[in-house]
């Protein structure tokens, strides 16, 4: 490979997402204006798609039985690999755009512009996938089980955040609604013949709380209460609570949720109510391609980015992109826009800020040329799928 073509190659790509830029705030600072929640993105998802369409890619949405979902296509020279930019756009309830949705896709749609304009005939496929509900809703998850992922060789997005990242990890995740049911009867003149379901909801965070000091250091539990009651002279018939539980695998929250469903079960049943538990999606945890991470770092160095270490120890949240990664070569990589920590009023401030339009930029550029080194580069590419097929080896013998 000649890398004074390729230097010269990764630079018209900047030159091209420059030349972008305006249009990619324009559609970013639309996303941050009008913040949807998950699977009502309809505003976000007509924003990206126009330049798309616009471009000669081949728009399809409400893919995978997912009404804010779509896959942009565009195929250069055939025989390439086929490489997914991945876009979220969801919002977060009450704090709008606190987690810098409305960058990251953004980002792909200009990554994916910038190829299809500098190299038309790129050996390959690319598809900008229209991912919605991320937070919470799991979109990748019903993606995922409807096949969506299944044909690409590479699937990247990138993510803001406060520091420079390419291979942070991520803790698998179960989300699950607790219900629990107790009979009703007035507070003062009959409490006798009332069960509280809001003593049976307070004894069961009482209760998971109890059990931390005996679970590793990578678990996280932590819950609301959604429905206490309707008053205080009613003894509550009926209470609800969320919770969230990680686990650094899978395998370890099959066995962590198990202990927190039988504390919330039995402390419902010490004062006579019944606890039912709906479980909702489980996020997997992060499985990073190294060698597709290394060219991503590859990049943003040519650049001029000073790329960090994750901590190593904590800092960890979860994000079904995990699930992506057990389909196909992964990374998720992050890029500095600001100093404030993630689902935050502060964050959302910096996702519309001048940091967050420099670090719109830079995450298209990356993921661009990264893109393009996958399908310029045989070795490079094969380097990734190798260790994805390794990877997938291992954990099927498991």
């Amino acid at each position: 490979m000649n890398t004074g073509n390729t230097l010269a190659a990764k630079q018209k790509i900047q030159r091209v997402v420059d030349q972008l830029d305006r249009l990619l705030r324009e559609i970013a600072l639309n996303i941050h204006a009008h913040p949807e929640l998950g699977y009502q993105e309809h505003k976000a998802v007509q924003w990206l798609t126009a330049p798309l369409r616009e471009a000669g890619f081949s728009v399809e949405t409400g893919i995978a039985g997912l009404e804010t979902a779509f896959m942009a296509t565009w195929e250069g020279a055939p025989g390439g690999p086929t490489i997914g930019l991945l876009a979220e756009y969801d919002a977060l309830p009450g704090l709008g755009h606190a987690c810098g949705h409305n960058l990251i896709g953004t980002a792909a749609v200009g990554a994916a512009l910038a190829l299809k304009e500098a190299y038309p005939d790129l050996p390959g496929k690319v598809k900008v996938i229209g991912c919605p509900a991320e937070e919470g809703g799991g979109g990748k998850i019903y993606m995922c089980e409807q096949g969506v992922f299944d044909d690409l060789d590479a699937a990247m997005m990138c993510h803001p955040k406060n520091s420079t990242m390419v291979l942070r990890g991520g803790l698998a995740r179960v989300s699950a609604t607790f219900k629990f049911y107790g009979k009703e009867s007035h507070a003062s003149s009959a409490p006798e013949k009332g069960i509280s379901a809001l003593d049976a909801l307070v004894n069961s965070f009482v209760a998971i709380n109890s059990l931390r000091q005996f679970f590793t250091d990578n678990v996280r539990i932590h819950g609301i209460v959604t429905k206490g009651g309707d008053a205080p002279n009613i003894v509550p018939a009926y209470c609800e609570a969320k919770f969230l539980i990680r686990c650094a695998t899978r395998k370890e929250l099959e066995g962590v949720k198990q202990k927190v469903y039988a504390a919330a079960r039995n402390a419902a049943a010490a004062v006579g109510a019944r606890c039912e538990i709906e479980e909702g999606l489980i996020y997997a945890e992060r499985n990073n391609n190294v060698a597709l991470a290394q060219l991503f770092r590859n990049n943003l160095e040519l650049m001029g980015i000073e790329v960090q270490d994750p901590p190593k120890q904590g800092g960890l949240g979860s994000s079904d992109i995990g699930n992506v990664g057990q389909v196909t070569a992964t990374i998720h990589p992050y890029i500095k826009i600001g100093e404030a920590a993630n689902h935050t009023p502060e964050f959302a401030e910096e996702a519309r800020s001048e940091g967050g339009m420099v670090g719109l930029n830079q995450a298209a550029k990356a993921l661009a040329m990264t893109t393009y080194d996958l399908c310029t580069n045989a070795e490079a590419l094969q380097a990734v799928r190798q260790e994805f097929a390794n990877w997938k080896k291992q954990n099927s013998a498991k």
